[in-house]
């Protein structure tokens, strides 16, 4: 299928592996110049460069931690009017809500509530005014089923995903869409924790912590970053625009639900 996206050009988040790498693999090959981002700029730069390599299309790198104020104006000056915003940032770390002080519990809301919104302030009026729009913003499925440890990470997620329900609905009419990506169990470096820094996971042990997981879930198996990619670049595409304010879990069918 042809996404019709082809010259468009995106900027996704944290997007020097995992996830966001997915995402920009897929818009890549839908033929989008892409403004990556991630704060080891060497990681992010091999990204970048196979990105280039592969499929021939504009990469520009902005390297930092997305949350920050410099980062995020560094991305716009890289691309001051985008067709496509793809949020994303890594979540706080699993720890028990009593362990929570302000300065973390704000620092958690900043990164997956506060940093999503104020990019997408930046750039939606462009967008509208230009008549396409594509914003994505990914979540978790802890949205749906929390977990006790990512307590702060879920009610960030789950205050982005309120506060844009209404936003969504403002912009549809000129061909902007805004939609959540909530990721199950997928086959990331996040899930492969906790490990102590600088260990290395044996391909036994590798294997034995998949087979665990996947047991849990229908499809018996993780999911991969390039898969979760694809559905990321049809929501981008021409062909979504009829689409906005869902919450789109990919997790294998981890989730139960009817509705």
């Amino acid at each position: 299928m042809d996404l019709g996206i082809r010259g468009k050009k995106a900027i996704i988040c944290a997007s020097s592996k995992g996830l966001g790498r997915g995402c920009a693999t897929a818009l890549a090959e839908a033929g989008c110049d892409l403004i990556v981002n991630g704060r080891d700029a060497d990681v992010l730069a091999r990204t970048a460069e196979d990105l280039r390599r592969r499929h021939g299309v504009a990469v520009t790198e902005v390297a930092g931690d997305v949350s920050m104020p410099d980062v995020q104006m560094a991305l716009l000056a890289a691309c001051p009017d985008p067709d496509i915003l793809v949020n994303n940032n890594g979540g706080p770390p699993f720890r028990d809500f009593r362990e929570l002080d302000r300065e973390k519990i704000l620092q958690g809301v900043t990164q997956n509530m506060v940093t999503p919104i104020e990019l997408i302030k930046a750039v939606i009026d462009g967008m509208a005014e230009r008549g396409f729009g594509r914003i994505v913003n990914i979540t978790s499925l802890s949205v749906y089923m929390p977990l006790a440890g990512l307590d702060l990470s879920s009610g960030a997620r789950a205050g982005l995903t309120s506060f844009l329900a209404g936003v969504a609905r403002t912009v549809i009419d000129r061909n902007v869409t805004i939609n959540n990506m909530l990721p199950g169990k997928l086959d990331t470096d996040r899930l492969r924790g906790p490990h102590e820094p600088g260990s290395v996971e044996s391909p036994e042990a590798a294997a034995a912590r998949k087979a665990r997981i996947s047991a849990e879930i229908p499809a018996k198996r993780l999911g991969t970053p390039e898969e979760f990619g694809q559905i990321c670049a049809f929501l981008c595409s021409i062909h979504a625009g009829y689409l906005t304010g869902q919450n789109i879990p990919v997790d294998g069918g981890l989730y139960v639900s009817a509705f």
